[in-house]
């Protein structure tokens, strides 16, 4: 998208700067021709009151002119520009001079192990959970470089007691000696039981549970409390394709997870 004033954010941006700092500058110079007025009249000086009124007068017109032209310069259309992938692309590149990889399925952008969605009314993005309000690609890439770095807050024995105790919810369902012939259940059925209470898909969505299953499959944690073994299966009919859930790994590849299943003491 080829936007009337801007070809990207971080140039608008960039020019918003500029223009910020040329406003500070004849914030500066209106500041110090005031303070000169304010000494002449501290001293009594009646010949230099007359060329400070004026100069402070001059200078402060300056700024309200600056101001006004770095004002009028942000004309960028910021809400169609976060709704376009254009803002997504732009991240993307700027991450790679980072030499943060970043790749973009559906309207996100996965950052192992993060996923970033943008929310254009209220001009932020969501990293996970946590909402961040600086979005020059510059700064967000460089900011993700950073959270890269840290340690994962990841727990996966936490999950997979989780995943354990909905999927022995699930297999009784379909009877009650399924418990211990590791019948597979399938994933999204796992995720419809975890989310049944109304808005926790939207706290929750499917692209954050398959990333969180991708994390858990790739731990060394396969055992829960009980000594049951944890095993994830990928599809192997077409008649369940739209039971799959993908997800982006870490190299940028895509992972298909269908179900999972436990047995004891495998």
């Amino acid at each position: 998208m080829e936007n009337d004033h801007q070809t990207s954010l971080e140039k608008a941006l960039s020019k918003t700067e500029t223009d910020a700092e040329a406003t500070l500058k004849s914030a500066i110079a209106a500041v110090s021709s005031i303070k000169k007025f304010r000494m002449a009249a501290k001293s009594g000086d009646l010949r230099e009151m007359k060329r400070a009124i004026d100069a402070s007068e001059q200078s402060v017109a300056a700024l309200k002119q600056q101001f006004a032209n770095a004002k009028e310069g942000w004309v960028f259309d910021e809400e169609i520009y976060l709704s376009s992938k254009d803002f997504l692309v732009e991240v993307i590149e700027a991450a790679a001079q980072f030499g943060v990889k970043i790749f973009e399925q559906d309207d996100r952008l996965y950052c192992y192990p993060f996923i970033i969605r943008t929310t254009p009314n209220e001009r932020c993005v969501m990293i996970n959970k946590t909402r961040e309000k600086r979005l020059r690609p510059s700064v967000l890439a460089n900011h993700l470089k950073t959270l890269q770095n840290k340690p994962i807050r990841f727990k996966p024995e936490t999950l997979l007691e989780c995943l354990f105790a909905v999927y022995s919810i699930a297999v009784k369902t379909r009877g009650d000696h399924k418990i211990s012939t590791g019948a597979v259940v399938p994933l999204l059925e796992v995720y419809d039981i975890l989310t049944l209470l109304p808005g926790q898909s939207k706290e929750y969505a499917k692209q954050e549970f398959a990333r969180d299953i991708y994390l858990l499959d790739q731990s060394n944690v396969t055992e829960t409390k009980k000594g049951y073994h944890v095993s994830f299966h990928a599809n192997t009919a077409n008649r369940f394709l739209s039971k799959i859930i993908t997800v982006i790994t870490q190299n940028g590849g895509k992972k298909e997870y269908y179900g999972i299943s436990f047995r004891y003491g495998q």
